[in-house]
């Protein structure tokens, strides 16, 4: 009956792990259905890009987001690079010239529309040029800001307005005046300010020298194509976001604003915007003042999330104000915590920590430590490693004293199952006497196990998450340990003209890995059941295949865990010799048991 069982068991393992595997790596790396175009209603913004981009949208199912986001279509790619150039050649515009940020603003429309991330490079080539995190509308990557103003019965800027601007650029010891008049008695104001990271402050003035009050709302939008979206996953959150009060929002994606037209999250808008794996934009209203905050869908993959003030009357003779910070650059956790500090609530939380923040925090900041120490994030996570199974070996050493007493009273235990072979339920009460009697734990042995989980799971969001990983190399082909290892051995590291399958994909680190596993399995106690015997010989190549698709970064740590998982059984075997020699025993038994079936 316990064969049967076994096999059972192993026979399902292994159907989820083998023919499971495509399932879990689209799971883990999916290829999101892109939302249906809607038409959905929306307040009449002046200047907004709800127009549809004058690229024609790539159909929905040859869309492909990668995993840091980004047009991947070689003809899209083409068309925005002749757009841009076209767009940013308008003479109408005012240049950005800040420590992390770079660009320029239009003055038709009075939008931020063209931002790169000074610090941040498209790839690991040096030569890829800055992050393009902005795009001007109608382009194929069309990413952009806009600060304005809804009117009632009264003449308001719309998308035609060019704007006069004071002198520029845009840089933190040098703000910048946008300036418009109606003509009719009110005159337009958007005071831009930047600071030395990725907070643009604008501050919205209406002035009213004219003979009757006016009415006006403030507002502020972000508007975004969804194509160029990073993969937005189980574990990693990509698309609208925002904090309403009761923490950061990670539950709504483009799908549910293409569907629904209009989003509006419940609760005070903290922030809103939208973030992909490694940049988030968001728009930060005035506190003390009342708003609307929305996701919108536009239609043709285009997105909005806005920030519409309350009405207000503004007397004749006197001005109202409304200022609103706008976030667009990296997600880098000091910056996001020191925004927090200043005033953002739950800023630091845009990242998507999830339930083991609690570890994940740690570990990000004991591993930025141990690179400002080692100047190699490879090294920093090996040192890592270290820390980890030191801290843990104490527990390992009472896992191992556990084993030698369980091996001591097994004649014991033997002589009460047969005592109590009938009466299942006295026999393992006298079990559990005889372990209280004796001090012996029988689970001591998987806690060791248990502590790595939180631990292993903590260092894999870190790895996905924390943008301080990004494109930092280990050593020689190893050049970004936030991805996956690069080179496949199916096709001979490159050489052979062909890109394996995914659970093909498999690369030296992982077979590193699966022969790492292997030696630590050597050196565990055999299992006397054959089943389980075959399983734990399968297990090591399975994970193999398992893990090739994920970070370079994360097999690192688990090859060096399990290489110190072997000097440490080895350590803690010659220091527990019965344990070794019941071991080899049982291996010369098992091995004459086969031959004798045979």
């Amino acid at each position: 009956m316990n064969n049967q069982r076994n096999l059972i068991f192993a026979v399902v393992l292994c159907g989820l792990l083998l023919f499971g595997w495509e399932a879990i790596v689209q799971r883990l790396y999916p290829q999101p259905d892109q939302p249906a175009k809607s038409a959905a209603a929306a307040p009449a913004i002046p200047g907004d890009g709800k127009a549809a981009s004058s690229a024609t949208p790539a159909d929905d199912k040859s869309i492909k987001h990668t995993r840091e986001g980004g047009l991947t279509d070689p003809a899209q790619q083409a068309l925005e690079a002749r757009d841009l150039k076209a767009a940013l050649a308008d003479p109408n515009r005012v240049k950005i010239a800040a420590p992390e940020v770079a660009g320029s603003i239009d003055l038709v429309g009075a939008k931020i529309d063209d931002l790169t991330l000074t610090s941040h490079s498209q790839s690991v080539e040096k030569d890829s040029g800055p992050v393009r995190l902005f795009s001007p509308d109608g382009t194929p990557a069309q990413y952009f800001a806009q600060f304005g103003w809804i009117g009632q019965g009264v003449t308001v800027p719309d998308a035609k307005t060019v704007w006069q601007a004071s002198e520029g650029p845009l840089a933190p010891d040098n703000p910048v005046t946008l300036t418009w008049n109606n003509g009719v008695g009110q005159q337009f104001k958007i005071e831009l300010s930047v600071d030395d990271k990725y907070l643009i402050t604008a501050r919205q003035t209406v002035a009213n020298t004219g003979g009757q009050s006016v009415i006006v709302r403030p507002f502020a939008l972000i508007n975004r194509t969804s194509t160029t979206a990073s993969i937005d996953q189980w574990t990693i959150h990509s698309g609208p976001i925002g904090e309403f009060g009761d923490g950061v929002n990670f539950g709504t994606n483009y799908k549910d604003v293409a569907e629904s037209g209009t989003t509006t999250p419940d609760g005070k808008a903290g922030w809103i915007g939208f973030t992909d794996i490694y940049w988030l934009s968001a728009l930060v209203p005035q506190s003390n003042a009342s708003v609307d905050a929305d996701f919108r869908a536009l239609g043709n993959d285009i997105f909005r999330a806005d920030v519409i003030y309350d009405a207000l009357t503004v007397p004749s003779g006197r001005q109202i104000s409304r200022t609103t910070q706008m976030f667009a650059g990296a997600k880098e956790s000091d910056v996001l915590t020191a925004y927090q500090k200043a005033g953002i609530p739950q800023f630091s939380n845009a990242i998507d920590w999830g339930w083991f923040g609690i570890v994940e925090k740690p570990i990000l900041w004991l591993l930025k430590h141990l690179y400002d120490f080692a100047g190699n994030f490879g090294v920093a996570i090996i040192l890592l490693t270290l820390i980890v199974r030191g801290l843990m070996f104490p527990i390992a050493q009472k896992q191992f004293a556990s084993m030698a007493a369980m091996k001591a009273i097994q004649p014991k235990m033997k002589a009460l199952q047969d005592r109590y072979k009938d009466d299942k339920q006295k026999q393992q009460q006298e079990i559990m006497a005889l372990y209280k009697a004796e001090g012996v734990n029988p689970l001591a042995g998987c806690l060791p196990m248990l502590l790595q989980i939180p631990i292993f799971f903590g260092l894999y969001k870190v790895l996905m998450l924390s943008i301080d990983m990004r494109h930092k190399p280990f050593i020689l082909w190893i050049k970004d340990l936030s991805a996956p290892d690069p080179l496949h051995i199916l096709n001979l590291f490159g050489l052979l003209p062909f890109t394996p399958p995914s659970f093909l994909g498999i690369g030296v680190l992982a077979v590193l890995l699966g022969i790492t596993m292997w030696a630590t399995f050597r050196l565990n106690p055999t299992a006397m059941d054959p089943i389980q015997r075959q399983m734990f010989s399968l297990m090591p190549w399975i994970m193999m295949f398992v893990m090739a698709p994920f970070a370079a970064g994360l097999l690192l740590y688990w090859i060096t865990s399990n290489l110190l998982t072997v000097a440490q059984q080895s350590y803690l075997y010659s220091k527990h010799p019965q344990l070794k020699a019941q071991a080899d025993k049982d291996k010369v038994d098992q091995e004459r048991s086969t031959k004798a079936k045979g």
